[in-house]
């Protein structure tokens, strides 16, 4: 592992050295020259090719090419071949079953304290129908079912 992060360094300056290198270049001259155009220069005149600069440029893009290939078979070597063998699955929500409604029906009301009124210890009992309701206690308006 620590062959990896020692080559990686030496990659990061080549590749910094080889930008420095390319930007200090002198330009070509105009436009034309880089679509082809304008044979005012050769392309290797007996100056143009023999720059120091043109010669670290080429030295500098082959240890960029051989950097890449070194890394990729370095870092390629102590893995299990998947990116994602060693991180564990996501985990589920736990979530209440649900029960395919058939059409036509409407959905039940859900159970649970929002739509249920809570309990309070100041109601009166219930009563069975055809019982009359203790003093004080509210009577319903709902008429009696009879018994079956």
């Amino acid at each position: 592992m620590v062959l990896y992060y020692l080559l990686s360094a030496l990659y990061v300056i080549i590749c910094l050295l080889l930008l420095a290198v390319v930007l200090l270049q002198q330009g070509r001259g105009d436009m034309a020259a880089a679509f082809g155009g304008g044979g005012s220069q050769s392309a290797f005149g007996a100056r143009a090719g023999a720059t120091l600069l043109s010669k670290a440029t080429a030295v500098l893009a082959g240890l960029f090419m051989l950097g890449a290939l070194t890394l990729a078979i370095v870092g390629q070597r102590g893995s299990s071949g998947s990116l994602l063998s060693g991180t564990p699955a996501p985990a589920k929500p736990a979530s209440a079953p649900v029960t395919p409604m058939r059409s036509g029906s409407t959905p039940a009301p859900a159970t649970g304290s929002a739509t249920q009124p809570a309990a309070t210890t100041s109601e009166a009992p219930a009563t069975t129908p055809g019982t009359p309701a203790p003093s004080g206690a509210p009577t319903s308006s709902a008429p009696a079912q009879p018994p079956k």
